[in-house]
């Protein structure tokens, strides 16, 4: 405990205590108080000094990333030949751009063998004792550089600015497009037609009818438990729908007249997605939202990177329709940040920059040349909510979650990501 008589300094770090409670009071304002004039001088301190070297703020502003999870995020360090890779984390445009690389490094040896070949054998035989010694010579007093340690998996993967990317769906792995056929067929796509209906004795009928403004060609048909009608199983409404040209069945889920969940059929023959559900927000009680209309919407896949993240982001595509409608100007959006899908609708304009407002920056942090006096302005049409893939099912089951292609596991680990 400090001395009655002792008067700490202003700029003094104040490391003890003291047992009266207004003297702590007191020692805590003052330290707050030093700690503010330091920062305060730091900061000034760092402004003269950039104001006369530009680089060094340059230098600074590149360093200073937020460290968030997405940077965090650990890949499995696995080779190429992964297999359809469901159960693996592993970043598929980085194994894609390791073949390349292996075959440029193919060709490059292949072409020095070829060189080899091609010049006699006495051609490499040194003419003269002096420069076979002096060779020897060199070999043994040149340095051997030490080895440069080899990048993990997540250093070569994760970048700062993948969490806006677009995903790249002809990186599919070619097990898991043999495995899953109707989702990866290479003939082109057929018109989407989604039937909506909801769980037995649902009371989400208005939610139901706004999926069907989301998704095109959609048609609700509301579910009945009454005693004197037949209960419907999800196999019989999938064959129901498949006779009748559907394309997929849409299952909306409620707990405590609440959506929780989302299952996707695709027809005829499967798989079905599990997904949970939440924050679920109308489009009527969005700020400046506005009304949907009949157009068909253009669709955005952002951040779908692994083999997992591409089978989801083929099923979403099999939902909307190949040619969008563009004088709509309607666009949804499932980004995928931590395993979560976000799900937003939007309808876009293009307008003058005003001259408040600063020129579009692209990912590299400069400004985007082209676009100089062009803004784009958003307007959310709704609704909006938020997915997490739980389960695929392997067809459509009686009982579902008897057999799974693929299940969410409880991942003790919060750096790994699925998607």
């Amino acid at each position: 405990m400090a001395s009655k008589k002792f008067k700490p300094s202003a700029k003094s770090g104040l490391p003890f205590t003291t047992g009266n409670r207004e003297k702590r009071q007191k020692l805590h304002i003052l330290r707050k108080k030093t700690l503010d004039n330091t920062r305060r001088d730091e900061r000034f301190r760092r402004r003269r000094e950039e104001d006369k070297d530009p680089s060094l703020r340059e230098e600074r502003l590149r360093k200073n990333i937020p460290l968030t999870l997405e940077r965090k995020r650990v890949w499995d360090d696995v080779d190429r030949d992964t297999g359809d890779g469901l159960g693996a984390s592993v970043d598929v445009e980085r194994l894609k751009r390791q073949k390349l690389e292996e075959e440029v490094q193919l060709d490059d040896d292949g072409g020095s063998d070829q060189e080899k070949q091609a010049k006699g054998p006495g051609e490499d035989d040194h003419d003269s004792m002096i420069d076979s010694a002096s060779e020897s010579d060199e070999s043994t007093t040149t340095p051997v550089a030490p080895s440069s340690r080899r990048k993990s998996a997540t250093e070569r993967a994760t970048s700062p600015t993948y969490s806006t990317t677009s995903t790249n769906l002809d990186l599919t792995p070619s097990a898991l497009a043999a495995r899953f056929p109707t989702l990866f067929s290479t003939d082109p796509l057929p018109e989407p037609k989604t039937l909506v209906t909801t769980t037995l004795n649902s009371n989400l009928h208005n939610e139901a009818r706004l999926l069907t403004t989301l998704f095109p060609n959609s048609v609700y048909i509301p579910r009945s438990a009454h005693r004197h009608s037949h209960k419907y199983s999800v196999r019989e409404i999938a064959s129901f729908a498949s006779k009748r040209s559907y394309t997929a069945v849409l299952i909306l889920k409620e707990d405590q007249k609440k959506p929780t969940g989302l299952t996707f059929v695709h027809l005829p023959k499967g798989p079905t997605f599990h997904f949970s559900m939440s924050n679920w927000v109308e489009g009527r009680r969005l700020p400046g939202h506005g009304n949907p209309t009949q157009h068909m919407p253009e669709l955005i896949l952002n951040n779908f990177r692994t083999p997992l993240g591409l089978l989801t982001a083929h099923l979403f595509r099999t939902m909307f329709p190949p040619q969008p409608e563009l004088q709509g100007r309607q666009v949804v959006t499932l980004h995928n940040q931590r395993d979560y899908i976000f799900l937003r609708r939007h309808r876009y304009v293009f307008r003058e920059k005003r001259q408040t407002e600063k020129n579009v920056i692209g990912r590299d942090g400069k400004e985007v040349k082209g676009v100089e006096g062009i803004r784009a302005g958003l307007q959310e049409l709704g609704p909006r909510f938020t997915m997490k893939l739980r389960r695929i099912d392997r067809g459509i089951q009686r009982a579902s979650g008897q057999e799974w292609e693929w299940t969410g596991k409880m991942e003790k680990q919060r750096t790994k990501f699925q998607l």
